[in-house]
């Protein structure tokens, strides 16, 4: 079975790949790097130290690419990034930083908006005229062309990682549909399930139950106006007839006791496969919700808390709980281990979540500070009338 990684991980592991490539060189031809080249002492720890700065950085920033939640701390390790591989090529007195200078350029898409992106990867390599320019028999002239020959391979990289950027969150957006399709076709199963069942027993009380009653009404009436032998069989079928009444009375009160929506085979759907989270879920046993809009606003908790979860917490775990509160509520917890926020501003899917259950006279609580997560709680009452109007 061929082993199968995630793009940001490919990267990840190409870029470092392309980082020790680069550090040949400075181990097989020494004579080129030591003192004996001219470089000094200084010169010689310089750019050991942009070297392996470089490697360290570029394997901090990219441990969690394709978060969309960016850190002012990512962007200062992504400087460095940049001047550690230009300090490489300063110190050393080679081209090879403008080789660690493409691997910048892969991450780029990553961490800055396109235009944003595109001018930094193009001032970096201006930053290396002034490097090449400073070599011998180098000529200004010279060292535009040189720093130009390296802009047209970083945007080759750089097009190349926007376009697998992209395509990750292509990829993310269509798993996320699945799931909320699978979920909401798993609800409208049981919905339709429920509707079918309620049919049914309306038919079994309006046709049968009504026919049955006037046959028993006809019976005793011709109870009353039989004798012998007559009367007697008369008297067995109505005996039959009431019990088939009752018969077809407990039937239909069996079909209406079980009336409500299990949500649990819905819940399932949304939490399968979400890639880079552990999921714990719990559902309080045989949780069931009669009205059709509760079911599909708790789904929409759900598939909301495990949204923000993904793009904008970088937890790797998260505890989803759903259980039937004392008061005759519903109660929908999430709560993850990511990095949390001071004062999380609430986004589009938030408030939408707030004003769906504010309709139903349901409230949510957030509670997020750094370092601790992000817990988000909503409670849904099962006995308050909707409120006309509302979304």
């Amino acid at each position: 079975m061929p082993l199968r990684l995630a793009p940001t991980k490919l990267l990840r592991y190409a870029g470092l790949f392309t980082w020790a490539c680069v550090g040949i060189p400075m181990v097989s031809t020494p004579w080129y790097f030591d003192e004996s080249s001219g470089l000094g002492r200084g010169d010689q720890l310089a750019w050991r130290l942009c070297y392996f700065g470089f490697g360290l950085c570029y394997w901090y920033l990219t441990r969690r690419l394709g978060e969309r939640h960016r850190r002012r701390r990512d962007l200062l390790v992504l400087a460095l990034l940049t001047l550690c591989a230009i300090g490489v090529s300063l110190f050393s007195d080679s081209g090879l930083g403008s080789i660690l200078l493409m691997v910048v350029s892969g991450a780029l898409p990553w961490q800055l908006p396109l235009r944003i992106g595109l001018a930094w990867m193009t001032v970096q390599h201006l930053a290396l005229i002034p490097v090449f320019a400073g070599q011998p028999d180098f000529h200004l002239f010279d060292a535009i062309l040189q720093a130009s020959l390296y802009v047209g391979f970083s945007s080759f990289v750089f097009v190349t990682s926007l376009v697998a950027r992209q395509q990750a969150e292509a990829r993310e957006e269509q798993r996320r549909l699945n799931a909320e399709l699978r979920a909401t076709r798993a609800l409208l199963a049981e919905s339709s399930r429920l509707t079918e069942r309620m049919r049914i027993a309306r038919e079994l009380h309006d046709l049968l139950g009504h026919h049955l009653t006037a046959l028993s009404l006809n019976l005793e009436v011709a109870a009353h106006r039989s004798e012998g032998r007559a009367q007697e069989h008369v008297r067995q079928a109505q005996s039959l007839a009431k019990l088939l009444l009752n018969d077809v009375r407990d039937a239909v009160s069996r079909l209406r006791e079980d009336d409500a929506l299990d949500l649990e085979a819905a819940l399932r759907q949304l939490v399968d496969g979400v890639p880079g989270l552990s999921i714990t879920l719990e559902v309080t046993p045989g949780l069931a919700i009669e009205d059709p809009a509760r079911a599909h606003i708790v789904l929409r908790c759900a598939q909301e808390a495990i949204t923000n979860t993904v793009r904008h917490s970088g937890a790797s775990r998260l505890y989803l709980s759903v259980q039937e509160g004392a008061a005759g509520e519903i109660v929908v917890l999430a709560r993850d281990n990511g990095r949390g926020d001071d004062g999380a501003a609430p986004g589009n899917g938030l408030r939408g979540m707030r004003e769906r259950l504010a309709q139903y006279g349901g409230s949510l609580d957030i509670d997020t500070a750094p370092g601790r997560g992000f817990t988000l709680r909503a409670h849904l009452p099962l006995a308050v009338a909707p409120v006309s109007g509302g979304r």
